[in-house]
């Protein structure tokens, strides 16, 4: 069974408080939005493979680290590029991949309309990025498109998931671990994450 790992640090909870309110306007979700994400990388990151390289200070030589894995942000559109950044300031020479995606409001099925990825995935560890896990269904589908394309190695890392999702990604992808800010309530009748923090692009861009 994968891991599931819900980030317990008292700024994330202070920073997810903000924007769970729905009076946040959009200037300040996004920018807790991408401090959140700062915050969990050290938590996302933890077993992250490291290699010793030699560098030399302003004082002597000595030895310093540097990834020993490829690493891939495959970003969920459009939710997902603002997750983006606070991961991207942390890791830099992460590689960046694409999923545009969107649901149908009536069924909540998923359709896929855009895809970018590298050519050699299977040499990456992925970190899929979608700020909400609600049915699970997008995660799902972004799982398949990446492990069609070669991926052996995903992480789900998320804001905020309801139970159906975390439980529907598991029995689909067991082996892909799931990263988030907060387990919610549950989904309500329309397929929202509850309490949770409302339509998440909508929140970032304004509409």
């Amino acid at each position: 069974m994968a891991l599931l790992k819900i980030v317990e640090n008292p700024l994330v909870k202070m920073k997810l408080t903000t924007i769970r309110k729905k009076e946040t306007n959009s200037k300040d979700f996004y920018s807790n939005l991408t401090e959140i994400a700062m915050l969990m990388a050290p938590y996302v990151f933890q077993d992250l493979a490291l290699k010793e390289i030699p560098i030399t200070t302003p004082v002597s030589p000595t030895k310093g680290y540097v990834a020993a894995e490829k690493v891939l942000f495959v970003v969920i559109l459009r939710a997902g590029l603002g997750f983006l950044e606070g991961f991207r300031k942390m890791l830099p020479e992460a590689k960046i991949g694409f999923l545009g995606m969107y649901r149908d409001e009536k069924t909540l099925i998923p359709h896929e309309y855009y895809m970018r990825l590298p050519e050699d995935l299977a040499n990456y560890t992925v970190y899929l990025l979608d700020p909400m896990l609600a049915t699970g269904g997008s995660a799902i589908d972004a799982c398949a498109s990446l492990v069609k394309h070669g991926a052996k190695k995903i992480n789900f890392v998320g804001l905020v998931g309801a139970p159906e999702g975390v439980a529907n990604l598991n029995k689909s992808y067991p082996d892909v671990d799931i990263y988030l800010a907060s387990l919610d309530e549950k989904l309500n009748d329309l397929g929202y994450i509850v309490p949770g923090l409302g339509d998440c692009g909508d929140r970032v861009f304004g509409l």
